[in-house]
């Protein structure tokens, strides 16, 4: 009898500790270890990309191509020509890891992005929150920077209270939410569609005659696992991009 025995939400995304760690303040279980190896990878980016080579070649040679696309295609557009000269280096980091923790959704035996749990999603998009309203703070002073943040050019005076609550709800407590959303729910609803898939492919695999559907499920399984390959880079560039979007609008001084 055909029968199919999905998984609960929980356990798609909420995986026991390793032995010895169960219960512990350092509980190790899968998603820890993704976040590690996508620090380590991340890091090794930069350091074998930092060395001296007349002729850059292998990591070198990407690490100096990725610093090129950050640099053209998320910090030139939002920033612009910048006195920080940290913003590359933390935007590629912050592109990278996003991207590695992503990835290891179709990475086989692991098979889990770490941005389906809401937790690291939530700290990148607070941590960015810090640090582009910080440098806003910085930049313009604390009320200037209030009124550069909530009062648009040309509003006229008596709608200006409404704009003014409007805008300081959007920026200041919807931002970081919608942050933490687009890469939490993309990746999460990436997950569950190749686990659904997979499902289905593991119960069609059978000698009784419903076998016959078995390759729908088993094409969906590649396509999707494609599509969450181009999804796992976009949304690390989505995010990247809207930290520097955040930012530039935070440290600009065109109002």
């Amino acid at each position: 009898m055909f029968a199919l025995h999905f998984p609960p939400l929980g356990h798609i995304v909420d995986w026991p500790g390793f032995a010895g760690t169960e219960g512990a303040w350092y509980e190790v279980n899968k998603v820890v270890l993704v976040y590690l190896f996508a620090l380590i990878l991340t890091c090794l980016i930069f350091v074998l990309g930092n060395k001296k080579q007349l002729v850059p070649t292998g990591a070198q040679n990407l690490a100096e191509i990725s610093v090129e696309f950050i640099d053209q295609q998320l910090i030139e557009p939002t920033v612009g020509h910048n006195e920080r000269k940290w913003l590359p280096p933390f935007m590629l980091s912050l592109f990278f890891f996003i991207f590695f923790t992503n990835i290891f959704e179709v990475v086989p035996v692991i098979q889990m992005p770490a941005n389906a749990r809401i937790a690291l999603p939530m700290f990148l998009a607070l941590f960015s929150y810090v640090i582009y309203h910080g440098s806003g703070f910085k930049e313009h002073g604390p009320i200037g920077y209030l009124k550069h943040a909530v009062v648009p050019p040309g509003v006229p005076k008596a709608m200006l209270p409404l704009v003014m609550v409007i805008e300081f709800v959007s920026k200041f407590l919807v931002q970081p939410f919608s942050h933490t959303v687009r890469l939490f729910a993309n990746l999460l609803a990436g997950h569950i569609l190749l686990v659904t898939f997979a499902v289905l492919s593991a119960g069609l695999w059978t000698t009784e005659w419903y076998a016959v559907f078995l390759p729908l499920p088993a094409f969906a399984v590649v396509f999707f696992t494609a599509f969450e390959i181009m999804v796992s880079f976009l949304q690390a560039y989505v995010f990247t991009l809207l930290f520097g979007v955040y930012f530039g609008a935070a440290v600009s001084h065109e109002h």
